[in-house]
């Protein structure tokens, strides 16, 4: 049993933030950019597979209690090959947190900092994830329960304020393109956030009211589900075709819905957003992989090489991308493939030859 806990709202808050964090701003011109006007009917279809993987994650949870995914796939395909799965999953978080935060400094620079060496802003939130991490998964639940009350707080009046610029016109003709596109969008949102549930692999053996899992979980992707609805459903009736050539289309969108003379400079709003949400993402991201890394090395104290990762995490984020172009090319294309294949397609072939296994014994008893 673990001894740290989190209760059922604070898993559900951590799936919600961990997965809206680092897409409010950018998932639309990703989306758009294969579906054009359509991309808001991509969300559905891609929301189906947020369902499966709850379904897969808390399955395996209950046939493995107070083990996390680590643990429980040596105990599946056998120490070797779990030890190697486990080390791709070291890979897999190490390489994710790595882009979060270049894509993170990518952001401020952009914004805020154009002057500042873009290292300082990754050793900035790496060092206060690393901060968090070392306080406990509770610190870093109970941080987000106020950071993500405090950003819906934020965005839904933005939400609010776009609705005056919006122009239902936008969005016609309605499947025009056919179906296909819309299905090539919607595998981008599936293998970016989606799946990115996931996280309950790890997560689960710190709840204290196992059986809450799977209501919290779909509150929380309902919840995901709503917002990116109503993001990119809005983005393209502001902006239309503009949505897939900024890199920022909602930020956009929030600039063009200023009221000048009473609301001003909310791209400020967006930023503070933005800055929350990755702090949240990252230090659950490092905590994960922190705890990957004891688990395969069969390290009691996961806190022992927290700073030397977040080290590592900031030459990696240098590392990772030369330009925007180069970040881009991996969200739109390279992690929606990777996410589909680390975060679905192993959870359920570990679940699968699970079963398998169980039926077996079955059979011969």
């Amino acid at each position: 049993m673990q001894a740290e806990k989190i209760s059922g709202m604070q898993l559900g808050l951590l799936q919600f933030t961990f997965i809206m964090s680092t897409i409010i701003l950018t998932i639309p011109r990703i989306m758009v950019s294969f579906a054009k006007q359509d991309a808001w009917i991509a969300v559905l279809p891609s929301t189906v597979t947020g369902f499966i993987s709850i379904g897969v994650m808390i399955s395996l949870a209950k046939r493995y209690p107070g083990l996390t995914i680590i643990q429980y796939s040596s105990l599946i395909l056998g120490k070797w090959i779990g030890k190697l799965l486990g080390m791709y999953y070291i890979y897999f978080w190490f390489m994710s947190i790595s882009a979060i935060t270049k894509q993170h400094t990518f952001f401020i620079s952009t914004l805020l900092l154009p002057n500042s060496p873009p290292i300082v802003g990754s050793f900035t939130i790496l060092f206060l994830a690393a901060l968090a991490v070392i306080a406990g998964i509770e610190v870093i639940a109970r941080s987000n329960e106020f950071l993500t009350i405090l950003m819906l707080i934020l965005v839904f009046p933005l939400l609010l304020l776009s609705i005056n610029e919006a122009d239902p016109g936008q969005l016609k003709p309605i499947l025009g393109d056919g179906l296909f596109p819309v299905f090539q969008a919607a595998i981008t949102p599936a293998g970016s956030f989606m799946n990115q549930l996931f996280i309950l692999g790890w997560l689960l053996p710190y709840l204290n009211q196992p059986k809450k899992a799977a209501k919290v979980s779909i509150f929380a992707l309902l919840g995901i589900f709503l917002l990116v609805f109503g993001i990119v459903i809005l983005t393209i009736m502001v902006l239309g075709p503009l949505t897939g050539k900024l890199n920022y289309s909602f930020l956009s969108v929030i600039q063009y819905s200023a009221i000048e003379g009473s609301f001003e400079r909310l791209e400020a709003i967006a930023v503070a957003m933005w800055v929350m949400g990755t702090f949240v993402k990252i230090a659950l991201s490092l905590f994960i992989l922190s705890l990957s890394i004891s688990h395969v090395f069969g390290i009691r104290n996961y806190r022992e090489f927290v700073y030397p990762l977040a080290l590592l995490s900031v030459i990696g984020s240098a590392w990772i991308f030369k330009d925007v172009t180069g970040l881009y090319e991996y969200l739109s294309l390279s992690y929606p493939i990777g996410g589909l294949v680390s975060q679905s397609l192993i959870p359920l072939v570990l679940l699968a030859v699970d079963t398998l296994k169980k039926n077996a014994k079955r059979s011969l008893l």
